[in-house]
């Protein structure tokens, strides 16, 4: 079962700007991994040696919406603090969710640190890898539209559609009719077609089938 937990790091002796609250602004940290039998040691080991006030943690797989750790982080931040993480993988699902993120946190006025990946949004280097990193989620966007277009012309012009196969086509319509105008039952022409007996009827209405015996 999914768990998610907070850790307060131990408290240092405070510096005059954090006591005369000149400077509030702290580093958050976010751990996970994906089973229980996992450890979170050494991520939040690098976290605490990062500085991180506060650590959120979750033991849950990556490819799951809803990280209830990661939503209490989310929570605690404020405009100047830094969300901090030992890799990126342990944040985002995918290359889109992970730039979406950050995208958002840039919106609230917090920073995004990548420790293992030596990335730091609070750096203009750091802000120029996701420029990049959302250029190419936008392109291996536009690629997919792109390429799922041309497949849809294709088919549209060998006379296939979108969608669902039909499972009664124009031959075993024919089929039935003449199966059943011989007065063979319309179970056993389902049957012998690999239809349902409502299919049957939805292709071939009872009224049609009475006229044809």
């Amino acid at each position: 079962m999914p768990t998610t937990s907070e850790k307060k790091t131990p408290a240092k002796k405070k510096s005059l700007s954090e006591s005369t609250g000149k400077d509030r602004t702290m580093l958050i940290g976010y751990a996970r991994v994906s089973t229980q039998d996992q450890n979170l040691e050494l991520q939040t080991e690098a976290l605490i040696k990062a500085g991180c006030k506060k650590i959120f943690e979750d033991k849950i797989s990556g490819s799951r919406a809803e990280r209830p750790g990661l939503t209490k982080a989310q929570g605690s931040l404020r405009e100047g603090d830094t969300l901090v993480v030992w890799k990126l993988d342990r944040l985002g699902r995918s290359v889109k969710h992970l730039v979406d993120f950050v995208g958002a946190l840039h919106k609230q006025g917090v920073q995004f640190k990548s420790l293992t990946d030596a990335i730091d949004t609070g750096t203009a280097s750091g802000r120029f890898f996701f420029h990049v990193m959302a250029s190419l989620a936008e392109m291996e966007r536009e690629l997919t539209i792109e390429r799922t277009r041309a497949g849809l012309e294709v088919a549209r012009q060998l006379g296939r559609r979108g969608g669902r196969k039909r499972q009664m086509t124009d031959s075993k319509i024919k089929s039935a009719k003449k199966l059943l105008a011989s007065g063979v039952p319309p179970r056993d022409v389902a049957s012998n077609l690999g239809i349902s007996v409502p299919t049957l009827y939805r292709w071939i209405p009872a009224s049609m089938q009475v006229a044809g015996a």
